[in-house]
């Protein structure tokens, strides 16, 4: 299955659409805002430039995309004004793979300038914003071109599923399992890691040619607390979005040889496997890197449960709709909902997120 071209967050505003459903990542990015905003800060201080330009990587579509630009060139301007400064003009490019719901995005910018611009005087800041698409897993910008680079639950998505999965007659080494499982064997962790290191220190090395020196990177991505793969954390959930597709195997809606075929591209992290890929590319020291667990309360109007099956069918549903078909997907989630609610019930579960601040050497 090739990624780039079948992954993307669910388009459009319908009630399945990632624009209706990414609350959950709001509420987590929000946690470390205050992170974000003082490094972009500490870095106009630091290059007092005449025009900042701000990447940010895996942008998705919706209103988190344009909400945390806003704030930037917020922070920025305040900045600015306390040093009696003029503020800088703003270039800001959002990234993501080409099948990214970028017309949404587009549609967006009149609304989003007017209200940057709304009662000032001096006219507002100059934002100029474009879009590009392609992987971040490579190039993107112009050498020493950038100052801040921010990429929100984003990174923890692999290039591409790892080819180590299947034997050389291409058959699943994983069968039954969507992730690592206690029932995958030790070759399936070992995949996953390697493709991950592959893959961040690709990331590091071409960020570390765009920015410039001294520019900063604030990645927020999903992890895992420490060595071990399986835990009561990001990997159960796929745990249990294994055990909802094995229960359709059971009704007869799916194939076993086609959930036996079906890997995600996902990798969750350990804060050590982090700091020792940042080591090893060499690009950059690492000045923070905090763990935190975002808050579960999603209000009344749904169970957590049906809130994290919204969220993740808003995410996976291109690759999932690609390799079963739509038929199965109403059905898939309602049972991974309830399974979801029903492992609460018992017992937390505890899914934990890493802020990284990184600085170019």
């Amino acid at each position: 299955m090739d990624v780039d071209k079948v992954f993307h967050m669910t388009v459009g505003v319908g009630e399945t659409s990632y624009a209706r459903n990414s609350s959950l990542q709001k509420k987590a990015a929000d946690m470390v805002k205050h992170i974000t905003l003082q490094t972009i800060q500490e870095v106009y201080l630091t290059t007092a430039p005449k025009g900042f330009t701000i990447a940010d990587l895996g942008c998705s579509s919706g209103p988190n995309t344009l909400s945390i630009i806003r704030e930037m060139v917020d922070a920025i301007e305040a900045t600015s004004q306390k040093l009696l400064q003029p503020a800088p003009e703003y270039r800001v490019y959002l990234n993501d793979l080409p099948a990214n719901d970028f017309n949404a995005i587009f549609k967006a910018l009149p609304d989003f300038i007017r209200e940057l611009r709304e009662g000032r005087d001096d006219g507002g800041p100059c934002v100029y914003i474009a879009g590009y698409p392609g992987t971040f897993y490579g190039r993107l910008f112009p050498n020493n071109s950038l100052h801040f680079i921010y990429s929100s639950y984003s990174l923890h998505w692999l290039s591409k599923v790892p080819p180590a999965l299947h034997d050389n007659k291409g058959k699943s080494i994983n069968k039954g399992n969507v992730y690592i499982s206690e029932s995958s064997p030790p070759q399936v962790g070992e995949a996953y890691f390697r493709q991950f290191q592959e893959d961040f220190s690709m990331f590091l090395r071409s960020r570390s040619k765009e920015l410039i020196s001294g520019g900063k990177m604030v990645l927020i991505l999903l992890g895992r607390l420490g060595s071990n793969h399986v835990d009561r954390g990001n990997a159960f959930f796929w745990e249990l979005l294994s055990q909802s597709f094995a229960n359709l195997v059971s009704q007869g809606e799916i194939e076993k040889e086609k959930l036996d075929s079906y890997d995600v591209h996902f990798y969750a992290p350990s804060k050590d496997e982090l700091e020792d890929e940042v080591k090893r590319e060499g690009s950059f020291e690492m000045d923070q890197l905090e763990m935190f667990e975002y808050e579960k309360d999603v209000g009344d109007s749904m169970s957590y449960g049906m809130a994290v099956a919204m969220t993740v069918r808003a995410i996976q549903e291109s690759m999932i709709c690609h390799h079963f078909g739509q038929g199965i997907v109403d059905s898939l989630f309602k049972i991974y909902g309830r399974l979801v609610d029903e492992e609460m019930a018992k017992e937390e579960i505890r899914p934990i997120t890493f802020v990284n601040v990184l600085r170019k050497l």
